[in-house]
């Protein structure tokens, strides 16, 4: 599967500090509610209440994560998806490492590395 195929899919998650608007997980979050996709964000670090604290708590079935977030503590957030069930992680530049990589292979994760605010540029 190629990163253009998860915009298919049209309800996504954002993993990251989606709520500071200097940080990409913000703009990506923003980025593709600009284009019409169901998504909010998980930010188990907000304070804001602007963000949810863990993807279980998402109230609408997960088609594809965004991945934009440490990946020390991605892989925490990566095996929450599996037990949901999410099956499609798009993992942003910085956001993967070999245990992720490895985990979602082993659980036949669909993870793909590339970045959405480039992808989204190519849907218009």
């Amino acid at each position: 599967m190629e990163a253009k195929e998860l915009f298919k899919f049209k309800n996504w998650v954002v993993i990251g500090s989606t709520t500071k608007m200097d940080k990409y997980a913000y703009k990506i979050l923003n980025a593709l509610k600009i284009n019409n996709f169901n998504v909010v964000g998980v930010s188990p670090t907000d304070k804001t209440g602007e963000a949810f604290k863990s993807l279980d708590l998402v109230p609408y079935k997960i088609d594809c994560v965004d991945l934009c977030i440490n990946p020390t503590f991605g892989i925490e957030h990566i095996k929450k998806a599996h037990e949901l069930g999410i099956n499609k992680i798009l993992i942003q530049p910085g956001a993967e490492s070999l245990e992720i990589l490895t985990y979602c292979k082993e659980n036949s994760i669909t993870a793909i590395q590339d970045c959405a605010l480039v992808q989204l540029r190519f849907l218009k």
